[in-house]
């Protein structure tokens, strides 16, 4: 089993500090987990819930975890990423009463799935996810758990894919919200968050201009959209690769150019994956690709760029900056591989995630979600559900007070009309 990060640290009191600075400001700005947790400092719905989580441990996940907290649960977190968490922050979550942090960058496999089950060892009832790896290992290896589960939340895309699959081959045990399916996730988190983050890490890691580049992006789903919408902002030519028709088409009638990967390997200077599949460049692509290219992932796990074989085409691997290892072939031609393949808006040296306010949605609906759960978690069988409507609702609604916007509502007439099949023309 692995020790909380305070025990593994060398000096823990100047990390929490560092930490709490961090945590400070995102709360600052996330109006939504704050309004919530108000409510939930006076009722503490939680009582008596353990609240298991592996996440990307940085300071807007920090607020999210500390809400749980505040409403009466027993939080163990750890990292769904070896190379996305914060220490700092990290050692100040595990200072929170009620919090138990495990998370620590740069672990590897081993320790990262010791971690894992060091919180499984707190016997959560509810588990919040993001890339399905807690679910997965307690239904591999501590399946006796799963009677006392009332049921979990997954919050990305890949995580989401996976349970679905587990769900339709009928092992998957206990109902789990697939919250990154909601739309105060996809279009908000996914859109902007992740075409925003994504190209602010590129940039900041590796000092350069998008402007005039030649920006392939692979996948044209929301993350995918986000990605080709913003590079486009900032004067980058796009390429859109696909392999669903509907979306290809959508991409061409919003502009960009289309192509197969295998074409565009010869055509961009950036390449950015956001598929959640894996294998989506691959040897073929390597050889085509020119000198100086930067070659990014988007998605949650590190399989959509082949690094395997691109370490065998290489004669020499050597770090080209912080968070940039070049890829030297025999022809002289070098291809940077950008954090490692992993996560690049959470993994790069300098990556601090989607900013703060798109993460406030995105965690406001985790933690009604969870409030669900707590209130009426009978009501949901095994298998992957909707986040209820209202709940999504609830959460817009909160950030447009926070926001001072108003808008309106239907009346009477129009929702009568809205309900009626008798009106016609």
């Amino acid at each position: 089993m692995t020790e909380p990060i305070t025990e593994q640290l060398s000096d823990p009191e100047s990390a929490r500090e560092e930490g709490r600075r961090k945590m400070d400001w995102a709360s600052q700005h996330m109006p939504i987990l704050e309004s919530l947790r108000e409510t939930f400092e006076d009722e503490r719905p939680f009582e008596g819930e353990r609240i298991g989580m592996a996440m990307h441990v940085e300071a807007k996940t920090a607020v999210l975890a500390e809400t749980l907290a505040a409403a009466g649960a027993e939080v163990a977190i750890t990292g769904c990423n070896p190379l996305s968490t914060h220490d700092d922050v990290s050692a100040a979550l595990d200072a929170v009463a009620g919090v138990t942090s495990y998370a620590r960058r740069g672990v590897g496999d081993e320790e990262y799935y010791e971690a894992i089950e060091s919180v499984i060892a707190h016997e959560p009832t509810i588990t919040v996810d993001d890339g399905m790896d807690l679910v997965a290992a307690i239904h591999e290896d501590y399946p006796e758990l799963i009677d006392t589960i009332v049921g979990g939340a997954e919050e990305t895309t890949t995580g989401v894919h996976r349970l679905r699959a587990m769900d339709e081959d009928g092992e998957l045990d206990y109902p789990v919200f697939a919250v990154n399916d909601t739309p105060m996730k996809r279009l908000f988190d996914n859109v902007h968050g992740t075409g925003e983050s994504s190209l602010a890490s590129i940039a900041m890691t590796t000092n350069l201009s998008w402007a005039g580049k030649t920006v392939v992006v692979a996948g044209y789903g929301y993350c995918g959209k986000g990605v080709a919408r913003k590079a486009a902002g900032q004067n980058a030519d796009v390429v859109v690769t696909e392999v669903e028709p509907r979306r290809a088409l959508e991409a061409h009638m919003e502009g960009y150019e289309v192509m197969p990967m295998a074409e565009a390997a010869e055509e961009g200077d950036v390449f950015i994956t956001t598929t959640g599949n894996r294998d989506v460049i691959v040897e073929e692509h390597f050889e085509r690709m020119d000198d100086g290219v930067l070659l990014a992932n988007a998605g949650h796990f590190d399989v959509e760029i082949d690094l395997d074989a691109l370490g065998d085409l290489a004669v020499d691997t050597y770090e080209a900056r912080d968070g940039v290892q070049a890829y030297e072939l025999d022809d002289g031609r070098r291809l940077n591989v950008l954090a490692e393949g992993r996560l690049v808006n959470l993994a790069t040296p300098v990556a601090l995630g989607h900013p703060v306010e798109v993460m406030d949605q995105s965690f406001g609906v985790q933690a009604v979600v969870v409030r669900e759960l707590v209130e009426n978690g009978d009501a949901y069988e095994a298998g992957v559900h909707e986040v209820p409507d209202e709940l999504d609702e609830e959460v817009a609604e909160i950030k447009l007070a926070a926001e001072g916007v108003e808008f309106d509502e239907l009346t009477d007439t129009q929702a009568e009309y809205m309900d009626s099949w008798q009106h016609g023309t």
